[in-house]
């Protein structure tokens, strides 16, 4: 007696149809939530804080970086904002860009540090960074602990010199310059004058002024007032020397 064999089952076809349709189905459920998300406040930039500037405008810093609220949050790359605002405003010496999700952004600047002060042709006070920038000054509180350029013009490649030689200087040191004008000699085109607040008068170049500030110092904290000549040599005269003296320091400053 023959066995029967068992009727094998065909194997159920898999619906490619279904997964297809669920693939679509899917591809716009997430175009509609990516078109409601990019339309919504929650991908807009709502808030835009700078901090870090004192004489530059804030309404400058943000049209410079080219940021505005409402902008896409998303569209908004860092790096080149930082870029823009260092290339378009000169007072601005670094840029830091940086956003926290939902809408905030945040900008921070450092300004080149102010060294001097000047007086302009219509006799507003400007503060001079160590760039050569001019801006306004503040406030006159500032002139308490910063030198006043005075007799400058402001194409002079020495000024713009010295203004950068001025931010080497710590503060301490910085706050002692009274006044600098220029006194150039035929040996030394970029010679300076320097009037201190302790009172003492210096002779000395803006090229030399990096070398000579530490020795100037030394002399202005141990000496009474007096006269300094920082050139090829050194010199010191107090002012309560013999008029002898002082006529002979001034003959030996004209060689220099």
């Amino acid at each position: 007696m023959s066995e029967l064999v068992p009727v094998l089952k065909e194997p159920e076809r898999k619906r490619k149809g279904s997964r297809k349709l669920l693939a679509v189905l899917f591809l716009l459920f997430v175009i509609l939530l990516s078109v409601l998300f990019f339309n919504s406040s929650i991908s807009k930039i709502t808030t835009i804080t700078i901090e870090g500037a004192q004489y530059t405008s804030k309404s400058d810093i943000q049209a410079a970086a080219g940021i505005t609220a409402g902008d896409a949050y998303f569209g908004v790359s860092e790096s080149s904002s930082e870029k823009r605002i260092v290339k378009a405003l000169k007072p601005i010496e670094e840029a830091s860009v940086s956003k926290s999700f939902p809408g905030n952004v945040k900008i921070t600047v450092k300004e080149f540090p102010v060294v001097a002060f000047e007086l302009s042709a219509s006799g507003e006070m400007t503060a001079i960074m160590s760039n050569g920038t001019n801006v306004s000054a503040l406030s006159d509180e500032f002139l308490m602990d910063k030198p006043v350029l005075s007799g400058w013009k402001p194409d002079d490649p020495n000024r713009a010199e010295l203004t950068k030689q001025l931010g080497k200087i710590s503060e301490k040191q910085l706050s002692d310059l009274s006044e600098i004008i220029p006194d150039p000699s035929k040996a030394y085109p970029d010679r300076i004058k320097i009037y201190t607040r302790t009172k003492f008068e210096v002779v000395t170049a803006v090229s030399l002024l990096p070398e000579k500030i530490e020795a100037l110092n030394a002399v202005i904290e141990t000496q009474e007032p007096g006269k300094i000549t920082m050139l090829l040599a050194d010199t010191y005269v107090p002012f309560n020397s013999n008029a002898s003296e002082n006529m002979e320091s001034d003959q030996k400053e004209t060689t220099q």
